[in-house]
């Protein structure tokens, strides 16, 4: 079993950057691909953005590109979100979750694992 604590929302200014993390415990995520999705309310979860097990590629949503990055600590079994040039339509709860490679990093339905997700509000 893998927990996953996403810790780093909260509420900033549009133009603003956060940095999420995701904190895993129990069995090591190393050997996982990771991603990070949001739902805003009233609105299906989205990807946002994936990485490799070794950290060797990464995905990210259209919407998304060039602003966020993400990251990973293999040895801190924690998993990084960058958010830069934070805009409105950004507020949403955002989770982590370890999908097993091999599987579609874009497909919320082939992650084993999810955090409970941490909200970011970005004001206008």
């Amino acid at each position: 079993q893998v927990q996953l604590v996403e810790s780093g929302g909260g509420l900033v200014q549009s133009g603003g950057s956060l940095r999420l993390s995701c904190a895993a415990s129990g069995r090591t995520v190393s050997s996982y691909s990771m991603g990070w999705f949001r739902q805003a309310p009233g609105k299906e979860r989205e990807f946002v953005a994936g990485i490799t097990t070794s950290a060797r590629s990464t995905y990210y949503a259209d919407s998304v590109k060039g602003r966020f990055t993400i990251s990973r600590d293999n040895a801190k079994n924690t998993v990084y979100l960058q958010m830069n040039s934070l805009k409105p339509e950004d507020t949403a709860v955002y989770s982590c979750a370890a999908v097993p490679p091999g599987k579609s990093i874009y497909s919320d339905y082939a992650y084993d694992y999810w955090g409970r997700g941490t909200q970011v509000t970005v004001s206008s």
